[in-house]
């Protein structure tokens, strides 16, 4: 009887040792699924957040004081080059410039007469001079009090849009108030931030030179009908961001942008010959993304990659990979470093339609 318990016992070790060989020699059967980078063109579309202005947006500002006599045109109002805006009660300078002209009617009856006198002889050749210069400046004084007259119109300088109206009919405008703002929105500059090593990348490449089109996304997450094009970078760093500042010139034909909205400029950046893998054959230590590469012996190899750029599933290599290596695409969490596997091979044009139904 006591023999028994010893036998069971010795029973159930060999039962366990023989399951464990089943499951080891299982793990060895294991074929694991493989592939190898594509190598193809791509291009990938940044998006950066953009702010919206008007090519040309000024401040229309009383040029004389006075009161304001009347406003011809409304808020939000498409105005013409040269059509009236506002006018400024224009009495006092009506005034002077009747005053102006009568003394230079006065200045040049005096030329007349004293030019009489000088062809006798009766007065010098210096006072005929006074004379001529005395109606010349009466002159400069008539312009002078027109160009006054006319500043009591203010009028277009340019084809726009007017803004908000900042002063009411019978307000008393000091000189240089502001009344409203006028913006050119026939063309609209789009200013965006750029991180300073895809300014690097920019201006080291070969298209730097080239006008590089871009599109816009506006604030309804809906692309702007018309491209536009880089145009200029300013001249300095922010310290504080990093960034340096890029302008877009987009045509508006149909009006639809206005001064001071708001958007995100599409940038495609194209990659000749890159490098691509599926994103789940990576894994992350320490923020570094590596993958497993099988080498000619079905040995498991970890290696480092850089990641160039991100697509949907899929990552543009820059630096780890090499076209011909074959790595590990499933089972990534079932292999160690070092350990030998049985491999089966899958071609990268076959994995990557059906990465998108995945699901690990």
């Amino acid at each position: 009887m006591k023999n028994i318990p010893v036998f069971i016992i010795l029973c159930a070790l060999l039962a366990q040792i023989g399951c464990k060989s089943k499951e080891e020699a299982k793990h060895h059967e294991t074929r694991f699924l493989v592939t190898s980078p594509i190598q193809k063109d791509t291009s990938i579309t940044k998006d950066y957040v953009a702010q919206i202005h008007s090519i040309r947006h000024i401040e229309l500002r009383a040029l004389e004081k006075g009161y304001l006599k009347e406003i011809h045109v409304d808020e939000g109002q498409y105005v013409q080059k040269g059509q009236k805006m506002f006018n400024i009660m224009p009495n006092v300078y009506q005034a002077d410039l009747q005053k102006a002209e009568a003394e230079a009617k006065i200045a040049e009856i005096e030329l007349n007469n004293t030019q009489l006198l000088a062809d006798g002889n009766v007065v010098s050749t210096n006072e005929l001079s006074m004379a001529k210069a005395t109606l010349e400046k009466a002159k400069a004084e008539v312009s002078l009090a027109k160009t006054h007259l006319g500043f009591t119109d203010v009028r277009a300088p340019f084809d726009g849009i007017m803004d908000h109206l900042h002063v009411r009919e019978g307000s008393l405008l000091d000189e240089g108030e502001l009344l409203t703002t006028l913006s050119d929105n026939s063309q609209m500059w789009v200013y965006f931030n750029v991180p300073e090593a895809e300014y690097l990348d920019y201006i080291m490449s070969k298209e730097k030179d080239e006008k590089k089109s871009v599109g816009l996304l506006l604030a309804n997450n809906k692309p702007f009908n018309q491209k536009g094009i880089v145009q200029t970078i300013e001249g300095e760093f922010n310290n504080e961001t990093g960034n340096i500042a890029f302008r877009a010139t987009f045509p508006n034909p149909d009006k639809i942008l206005r001064h001071g909205e708001t958007g995100s400029i599409l940038m495609t950046i194209p990659f000749k010959d890159a490098l691509i893998i599926p994103q789940k054959a990576t894994f992350e230590i320490l923020d570094k993304k590596y993958v497993f590469v099988i080498d000619e012996d079905n040995v498991v190899q970890q290696t480092e990659v850089s990641v160039a750029a991100e697509l949907p599933h899929l990552f543009v290599i820059s630096n780890g990979l090499k076209p011909e290596d074959k790595i590990l695409l499933d089972g990534i969490r079932m292999v160690k470093n070092q350990e030998k596997i049985q491999t089966e091979f899958a071609e990268p044009n076959e994995v990557i339609p059906k990465l998108a139904v995945y699901a690990e």
